[in-house]
């Protein structure tokens, strides 16, 4: 069972975070080899506007990371974790105050963060893997690795699932961004595109520079579309 520590995260829902995740069509992944690197590049995007930052738990002393992001990240922005595999993985991200989480594939955390009415933007990558975690209860499908197919296979498999809200992640860059929300991804998650080596110590300006040029790529779409969602 999830533990009761879940109440720390009570105004973030499934359907507001898939709302604002819509409006926003950027998820930030930070991946690194240094927990407080991670901390502080997650930081460093907020700062710039991004809203939604996960940080994957392969990086050491994730939930510390988590931990700091979430008691110094400004208002309205919010931290998840990602590679969370294992129910007991749930209880310890949200137990760190981790406000949604985020999956590589079809795993246990699954159904045991929807239970608890935790987000969850699962792993999946074939219409059936999708369809499943749609039954299991997530909020969005993470599409990974997209880069595989590109925005003509999400389109594919958006065909005979038009409901179900897909969130492009894998080899996104700035070149393909559009390309993915033109083929109807509600966002894309951006890791080594956008953070590069900030998140194991490198620059933090240079990957600023790159937010800004995401943030102002999306508002470009979204004021060209006449759109967010």
């Amino acid at each position: 069972m999830v533990n009761p520590m879940t109440t720390q995260n009570p105004a973030v829902t499934p359907a507001g975070l898939l709302a604002g995740i819509r409006e926003a069509r950027l998820v930030g992944i930070v991946r690194g080899n240094d927990g407080d690197a991670a901390a502080k590049a997650a930081l460093a995007a907020m700062a710039e506007g991004f809203q939604y930052v996960e940080i994957a738990l392969t990086t050491p002393h994730a939930l510390e990371a988590i931990r700091e992001v979430r008691a110094a990240a400004p208002a309205g922005c919010l931290v998840g974790a990602g590679t969370v595999l294992s129910e007991a993985d749930v209880e310890r991200v949200t137990a760190a105050g981790g406000q949604f989480i985020v999956t590589p594939s079809l795993a246990p955390s699954i159904s045991e963060a929807a239970s608890a009415g935790i987000p969850v933007l699962a792993g999946a990558l074939t219409p059936s893997e999708a369809y499943e975690a749609m039954e299991r209860g997530a909020t969005a499908i993470k599409l990974f690795p997209a880069s595989i197919g590109g925005p003509g296979y999400l389109k594919a498999v958006r065909d005979p699932f038009p409901d179900i809200p897909f969130i492009a992640v894998g080899g996104v860059g700035l070149g393909e961004a559009t390309g993915y929300w033109e083929a109807g991804a509600i966002a894309v998650g951006l890791g080594g595109p956008l953070f590069g080596k900030a998140s194991s110590g490198g620059d933090l300006s240079e990957m600023r520079d790159r937010a800004r040029s995401f943030l102002g790529l999306a508002a470009e779409f979204v004021a060209r579309t006449g759109t967010s969602s």
